[in-house]
């Protein structure tokens, strides 16, 4: 039988299989948050120029480094949970230090300030390829669903449930799906809203609903036009996505912005002036889009998406001239989208280093708007991150000031700045992030920073104990 159909057919049983299943035995620990370190491997040939300009080699992979926090499309990674006063946050770990991915979740014990041994959800049996990374949602009753990634369709993606409100020792494995870059939304009263890359060919956007039992409908597919990575946000029962397009199916050609959102959980979808579109998108130039930057021959790097106090989306993304690292794709610039007044308004925020230098984006409750991320030239110039700054904005995005660096002079770059979704505004852990050496295999450690930057706290890589307090980088 032919590999791929072998694979379906497995994936289907797996699927009827396991739903529902319960499984009270206990998930094995790891003694460490060890971040997994990964190199995609591209390595292209670019010309020889004056100046800084040198073979393509020298300025390294396309990324590389610690990618545990990877990728952009993994959302959410990490949720505060009030009713027990802990941040719950899923990673790439990796077996000993080592090549090897385990999907990891753990949690942040605001009240004691401390941090259990971290629980293996999941082993891909050799996998080292963080694209297999997790993403997770919280239900009302506290139980925490954990969606690990899949990876085309040679590899699928497992969704599991907590057995026990706010506990991370027991999983239940509820499925086995066809599920790339997971973003799953609980939406309360209702269920799992899920927004979720397909390989069909090229990387084709769909989405779906899950019963708080687990089951699920069919797949529905939002759009494929020649493929796609997106961005989605949360808010009440509305929800936001912003993506970019693929040329010729490939990744690297990526450019233009769209926007849709549906507020009756994908029975309609909206563009941005609330005209109804009859899903899946297939041409370029439709009203979904925001802006096309295939125009100006520029790339997008879609990094996140929220709302305004008025419920305006804002979108975060960098744009680049060429999707090699090195001079050649500069300037990388950090843009900001907002729609109001019927228009899209754009505004420049900094330059940065790479493509793939990513950090969220927050609309605050009193009118200011906040970007975390690796805005700052790293010790691996050239390399995915560098060093992390927090920005600011008062007037809805048209001028950015730099409050304050957050990590300073380190010895590997660090990457991938993700979002606490419910985060308090003087939470010690309003975002979380990996380092990692862009140039060779290193360890990568594990970091936590307020809204401010003024602390900067690093999970324990090894523990001796059941629990370890995360020591103080830059005390407030």
């Amino acid at each position: 039988m032919h590999r791929l159909a072998l694979l379906t057919i497995c994936m289907t049983l797996s699927t009827v299989a396991v739903a529902g299943a319960a499984d009270d035995t206990l998930k094995p620990k790891d003694d460490g948050y060890r971040g997994i370190w990964f190199t995609l491997g591209q390595f292209t040939d670019a010309p020889y120029g004056k100046g800084e300009w040198k073979d393509f080699w020298d300025y390294g992979d396309k990324y590389s480094g610690g990618l545990g926090t990877y990728t952009a499309k993994h959302l959410p990674l990490a949720i505060y949970a009030p009713a027990v006063k802990k941040t719950f946050f899923c990673y790439g770990g990796s077996k000993g230090g080592q090549r090897y991915l385990y999907n990891m979740i753990s949690y942040y014990d605001h009240q004691k300030d401390r941090v259990p041994r971290p629980t293996i959800v999941h082993d891909k049996g050799g996998v080292d390829d963080p694209h297999d990374d997790s993403s997770l949602t919280i239900d009302p009753e506290g139980r925490i669903w954990v969606y690990v990634a899949g990876r085309g369709r040679s590899r699928p993606g497992f969704v599991y449930r907590s057995a026990r409100p706010y506990d991370i020792d027991r999983f239940e494995l509820i499925s086995s799906d066809e599920i790339c870059y997971p973003q799953p939304w609980y939406v309360e009263g209702e269920g799992i809203f899920e927004l979720f890359t397909k390989y069909t060919g090229v990387r084709e956007l769909y989405w779906n609903f899950r019963k708080p039992d687990g089951s699920r409908g069919e797949d529905r597919k939002l759009a494929g036009i020649e493929g796609h990575y997106q961005v989605s946000f949360r808010q009440g029962r509305r929800i936001v996505t912003a993506f970019n397009r693929h040329p010729k199916g490939m990744p690297d050609n990526r450019t233009d912005l769209y926007y849709l959102e549906t507020r009756d959980l994908g029975k309609t979808w909206q563009t941005v002036d609330g005209k109804t579109i009859a899903p899946p998108l297939v041409k370029p130039d439709n009203p979904a889009r925001v802006k096309a930057y295939s125009e100006e021959r520029r790339l997008v790097y879609v990094k996140d998406i929220t709302l305004d106090g008025d419920g305006n989306p804002v979108i975060l993304a960098v744009t680049s001239s060429d999707h090699r690292p090195g001079p050649q794709g500069d300037p990388r610039t950090w843009e900001v989208l907002h729609h109001k007044g019927g228009a899209w308004r754009i505004h420049k925020v900094t330059n940065s280093t790479h493509n793939y230098d990513t950090g969220p984006i927050w609309a605050e409750t009193d009118g200011s708007w906040r970007i975390i991320g690796p805005t700052g030239r790293g010790p691996q110039r050239w390399g995915g991150g560098g060093e992390v700054a927090v920005w600011r904005s008062r007037d809805e995005g048209a001028t950015w000031t730099k409050v304050r660096d957050v990590t300073k002079d380190s010895p590997r770059n660090h990457s991938y700045v993700r979002k606490v979704i419910g985060a308090e505004p003087d939470s010690p852990f309003a975002v979380l992030w990996a380092d990692g050496h862009a140039d060779k295999l290193s360890v990568s450690r594990l970091y936590f920073t307020d809204f401010e930057g003024k602390t900067v706290r690093r999970l324990p890589y090894d523990m001796k104990e059941d629990f370890a307090t995360p020591e103080f980088l830059k005390a407030p």
